[in-house]
């Protein structure tokens, strides 16, 4: 009995791999991973990468800030090709941003390295890319250069 059961196991393990592997397909799906290059034609994300504490009003923020362009599997998108854009999503006090914002990614990450605000206050910056939905990033403060009073300034 012994050999009879074990021939009718092995039977039942031949017809349920084929079942699974046979040809309709296991039923897995996957994903490319690049969205301007050919991929699987899902939208971008994106998401700050390096973003500002603080600043001094007309200064460059440092370090630059950067933006990440992420795939559908949440990797970076070193084939994305579109402009990203910096701007201003909070402005309470009339400031400008400065400098470039608008950049190519390099390896799916847009590194906007001479942005400044011209006016003390609390902003909040925003990225954009065709097809990609606008990320914000927390507030943050840009304060008022002071320089060292002199002894005879009074």
């Amino acid at each position: 009995m012994p050999i009879k059961q074990s021939r009718v196991v092995c039977a039942l393990l031949v017809l349920l791999a084929s079942a699974c592997f046979g040809g309709t397909g296991s039923g897995l799906t996957g994903t490319s991973g690049a969205n301007n290059g050919g991929g699987n034609n899902s939208t971008p994300s994106l998401a700050f990468f390096v973003q500002p504490n603080s600043a001094n009003a007309g200064r460059v923020i440092s370090p630059p800030v950067e933006i990440v362009v992420r795939d559908s599997t949440g990797r970076t998108d070193s084939s994305f090709t579109g402009s990203i854009t910096v701007g201003l999503a909070s402005n309470s006090t009339g400031g400008l941003l400065g400098g470039t914002t608008v950049v190519r990614p390099v390896n799916g990450i847009s590194t906007f390295s001479n942005l400044t605000i011209d006016k003390a206050g609390t902003y909040a910056l925003e990225a954009s890319a065709s097809g990609a939905a606008t990320v914000t990033i927390a507030a943050f403060p840009i304060t008022t250069v002071t320089t060292p009073g002199r002894a005879n300034d009074h």
